[in-house]
């Protein structure tokens, strides 16, 4: 039997760049987060970057090597990076793709998916919730 793991994941900013916030799924727990100023791409990356790390966090190293993660975004640009359809073309984003690409060789296997922004309602739900706390 095949651990897996799915994960939602979202990030905006108001402005761009601007205030910036995360929101992510990770199983059944919720994450919400300001990350200061950002872009739209920057915060989605660090989203990204945010729910892997705890998604290692939650199930632990030894559980993270036999786990395959579903990760579910609204963002195309970023999931046509990690699939290597679009080349990286900003620099501001290239180490945080080389992160994500890091992250990944801590889980058995991890598939991406872009959803549309309607199917990833709860992650974008808490990016504004994030933004909107004082």
């Amino acid at each position: 039997m095949e651990n897996k793991l799915i994960i939602n994941c979202d990030g905006g900013s108001r402005g761009n760049p601007g205030p910036a916030a995360i929101g992510a799924v990770v199983g059944l727990k919720e994450y919400a987060e300001k990350i200061g100023t950002a872009t739209n791409n920057m915060a989605e990356y660090s989203a990204l970057i945010f729910a892997l790390k705890k998604a290692k966090q939650i199930l632990g190293k030894a559980k993270a090597k036999t786990t395959s993660l579903e990760v579910r975004m609204d963002s195309e640009l970023i999931y046509k990076q990690l699939i290597g359809e679009y080349k990286i073309m900003n620099p501001d984003l290239q180490p945080l793709f080389i992160e994500v690409w890091n992250l990944k060789q801590d889980f058995k296997k991890v598939d991406f998916f872009h959803i549309p922004r309607e199917q990833n309602k709860r992650a974008d739900y808490l990016v504004n919730l994030a933004l909107d706390s004082k």
